[in-house]
């Protein structure tokens, strides 16, 4: 006689497939195991199965297609909340290829809210970068940086299709404290076409601060296509 089925809660199925996907073990475009296949390797109940890849699909990881089963999702980029990483980094553990579009690197003299945010005096010099960041081609990221020119005096020198403004920071002034506000606006015409998406279409915006050892590195604003980025964080204690 067969053994009965585990009561697996489905939150323990959803969380080792969605594991699986962001750790790069199923790329975007591969197949998942059928349900058949996924009830055998967990033992459970196959209505469990269901609703843990029916709320990865609600969730944008997966797709299902009918007849033919779950896919990864072709272009989710998974970002930790709770961290402060160089997208080169993240796109590149992803089995991806990142190229960057520049489009700004300037000497400027902050304004009043810019040296607010940077604790600097008005006027102050700062360098201002802004660059496209693209996977696969696809643009995911239209960066919009300013960095204190005493805590990475040779950026502007940089060769930002090499490296990214991230990579410069982590060199000359390691991250001690970090500030990040993320929320949902609208693209306007210019950022619109700088990642290839249409005008007033929604975009995630980051907007973090990071200091390093009390001084101010760089504030920048990270948009974001709604469609083609996702943010996470997990906390532990």
């Amino acid at each position: 006689m067969t053994s009965p089925l585990r009561t697996l809660p489905y939150v323990i199925i959803k969380a080792a497939l969605r594991e699986r996907i962001a750790q790069g073990g199923w790329q975007p475009g591969v197949r998942l195991p059928s349900e058949r296949e996924l009830v055998q390797t967990f033992g459970c109940a196959r209505m469990t199965v269901h609703r843990a890849l029916r709320e990865l699909e609600e969730e944008g990881l997966i797709e299902r297609r009918q007849g033919s089963g779950s896919y990864v999702a072709e272009l989710h980029p998974i970002s930790n909340l709770l961290q402060v990483r160089d997208i080169h980094d993240e796109i590149f553990e992803r089995g991806h290829v990142h190229t960057t579009h520049v489009c700004l690197v300037a000497r400027e003299k902050a304004d009043a809210r810019t040296s607010a945010a940077m604790r600097l005096p008005r006027a102050a010099a700062i360098y201002h970068v802004q660059l496209v960041h693209l996977e696969n081609g696809v643009p995911i990221q239209l960066e919009d940086r300013h960095v204190n020119p005493t805590l990475a005096p040779d950026l502007m020198a940089r060769d930002f299709t090499q490296v990214t403004p991230s990579f410069v920071l982590f060199e000359h002034a390691p991250l001690t404290e970090a500030e990040q506000v993320i929320e949902a606006v609208l693209a306007t015409p210019e950022q619109a076409r700088l990642l290839e998406v249409s005008q007033g279409s929604a975009l995630l915006m980051v907007s973090r601060r990071t200091v390093s050892q009390g001084a101010v590195a760089s504030v920048a604003r990270l948009y974001h296509p709604g469609a083609r980025y996702r943010l996470i964080g997990h906390f532990s204690v």
